[in-house]
């Protein structure tokens, strides 16, 4: 008995915890690159509310569409709604390093919120909210497999990762050096948002794992993708795994969401960096006027 408990329940589990550790800290990584925003992630830039949307436009208008039917309306909503994002954002002139996740948030109120009202009108409220709070709670062998599809598509990106970091630098460099820069563009938000919808339908959401721990390893490694994409996926992995055991822990024998506990700690970070950035960014802002003043006085 302890055995097939084991098997069924406690190794996709595991599997599951670190696929998601390893997919959605990569689907952030790949975004900061591309809109060369070190903030922006899935959870920043509405790809987590457009898989859940897709998810409700199949409960609701498509119920016997099937898992697989389910799955690919998610993948179709989150890469829609990722591209919606950055298109936006790409046409907003002025823009600084805070601007742009805030739209990204409110961009995902907005869709949270349609999500909600056509939930609460069909009455589809219940089967939607084991997509809206991540826990593994539920997971067991032949429920939890679409999540592998993250190793593929991260295994795609780590291959793409030279023409991602040429895209993150612009539109007109990547053209110079003969990038397609739509095509790589477009490659890397749809890798990232399918990796992002397989996530959402198995586990749920799960915020902050691709806005926190890319830059936790950028602080380390540096920018450049193909030299942190395997660090973060690892990092993105001990990290869920961590927050599991501590979902699991604190009101032992109950579990708690580990959405709950990685949105205590996200949000954390997030306003930690947030802090950081803004305070690095004035005392660059000083440092470059000092080095005026003094050129002028030695003039």
């Amino acid at each position: 008995m302890e055995l097939k408990i084991f098997l069924l329940a406690r190794i996709p589990r595991l599997f599951a915890i670190l696929c998601t550790g390893v997919g959605m800290s990569v689907a952030g990584l790949i975004m900061q690159q591309l809109c060369m925003n070190k903030f922006v992630s899935p959870s920043t830039g509405a790809t987590i509310q457009s898989a859940q949307f897709g998810i409700l436009l199949s409960l609701v208008f498509i119920p016997t569409i099937g898992l697989w039917g389910r799955v690919l309306l998610a993948f179709a909503m989150s890469v829609l709604g990722t591209w919606i994002f950055v298109w936006f954002v790409q046409r907003i002139q002025f823009k600084n390093t805070v601007l742009v996740p805030l739209i990204g948030i409110m961009f995902g109120n907005v869709l949270g919120g349609i999500t909600n009202f056509i939930a609460y009108k069909y009455e589809v409220t219940q089967q939607l909210s084991t997509y809206f709070v991540g826990s593994f709670a539920l997971i067991i062998k032949g429920n939890y497999e679409l999540v592998w599809l993250a190793v593929p598509l991260v295994v795609i990106a780590f291959i793409f990762a030279n023409y991602f970091n040429i895209v993150g630098m612009g539109k007109d460099f990547s053209q110079n050096l003969g990038v397609n820069y739509k095509l790589v563009l477009f490659l890397g938000l749809t890798i990232a948002a399918m990796i992002t919808a397989s996530v959402v339908t198995v586990v749920g959401q799960i915020s902050y794992i691709g806005l926190i721990i890319p830059n936790i390893v950028a602080m380390f490694k540096g920018d450049k993708i193909k030299g942190t994409l395997v660090d973060t996926a690892l990092l993105g992995a001990l990290f869920v795994l961590i927050c599991d055991m501590i979902a699991r822990s604190v009101i032992m024998p109950y579990e708690l969401p580990i959405e709950l506990i990685v949105g205590i700690i996200g949000s954390v970070m997030f306003i930690a960096m947030l802090i950081y950035k803004l305070n690095h960014g004035k005392k660059a802002i000083r440092i470059r006027l000092g080095k005026a003043k003094e050129g002028s006085c030695c003039d």
